[in-house]
């Protein structure tokens, strides 16, 4: 059977699948979405056997590596020939290492096409720095800096980098033929942007990366249906869902710029609670309100 090498036993201990819920859902076009409380991811898939393949936009979670592996196998009997990294995030690099290790040739016979893993650059040099604690193994072997276009299973595939976002080195997939969008991190519908200062991120390139994913889209009606777009994590989204989450970034954005312009110092930013009216929605125990107006204080501050 094609691909055989996505069942090879794994010998890693993994929280069983069963513990976290997930779910696979068509999306549209050959775009299918793999949806867990861990994250998502999308899967491409072809309809001409012995052609075509699958293309995964990140791998998942370490922990859903098993189930990940076999839901691709329900929908595609062909190989994995291709994975695109949103981001260097480990829950959306999860699989990397066995994909890859899996195609690599043994005893110097390869006798299953190799994977391309393509990432922006930035997420390469930041694998690759000295402690990073990322194996080789699970690093691109494909970069690209602004753009990479391909055809794949019968449909045009951009990568486009959105800069300075999330990440310095976060990247969305654009499907053309299937209308579908992966957003990575930078778009989710569970919690506030993670605003990561530390590799490059900021908030002026969220917003902006949250703009270009707008002109993007296509909605069929009232900024409805249409283009769908996969966030990093949460439920699949349209056009309108994206514009909430733009707008409000926007609002507190705004909000955090004008207490720097009168002086406020970020305890002050802090007491004023510049996000009270999302918290309810988008405020988690991991990445609080707060934490957010710290993160967009500090990214303005520094701009």
């Amino acid at each position: 059977m094609r691909a055989a090498f996505l069942f090879t036993a794994l010998t890693a201990s993994l929280v069983s699948a069963q513990e976290i819920p997930f779910e696979v859902r068509h999306v549209q076009g050959n775009v299918y979405m793999f949806a867990s409380t861990l994250g998502n991811i999308a899967i491409q898939v072809g309809k001409d056997p012995g052609h075509d393949g699958v293309l995964l936009v990140d791998t998942g979670p370490a922990q859903l590596r098993n189930a990940i592996l076999a839901e691709i196998r329900k929908l595609s009997e062909e190989p994995v020939r291709f994975i695109i990294a949103t981001s260097g995030d480990a829950d959306h690099n999860g699989s990397n290492e066995v994909l890859l290790k899996q195609a690599a040739p043994t005893r110097g016979i390869q006798t299953q096409p190799e994977i391309a893993l393509f990432a922006q650059d930035n997420v390469l040099q930041r694998f690759t720095r000295n402690g990073s604690g990322i194996p080789s193994g699970a690093w691109p072997t494909l970069t690209f800096l602004d753009e990479k276009s391909f055809a794949f299973n019968g449909e045009a595939i951009q990568i486009i980098a959105e800069k300075n976002a999330h990440t310095d080195g976060d990247s969305i997939v654009l499907f053309r033929g299937s209308n579908v969008i992966a957003a990575g991190d930078i778009f989710l519908t569970t919690g506030y942007p993670a605003i990561d200062l530390q590799r490059g991120g900021s908030i002026q390139g969220e917003i902006k990366a949250l703009n270009h994913i707008l002109d993007l889209t296509v909605p069929r009606s009232m900024q409805e249906g249409g283009t769908m777009v996969i966030p990093g994590h949460g439920r699949l989204c349209d056009e309108a869902d994206v514009t909430d989450y733009r707008d409000m970034l926007t609002i507190i954005r705004d909000r955090v710029q004008d207490m720097l312009n009168r002086g406020k110092t970020l305890d002050e930013a802090r007491a004023a609670r510049l996000s009270r009216d999302y918290d309810r929605r988008y405020s988690t125990s991991a990445w609080t309100g707060d934490m957010f107006v710290e993160a967009v204080y500090g990214s303005l501050k520094a701009k």
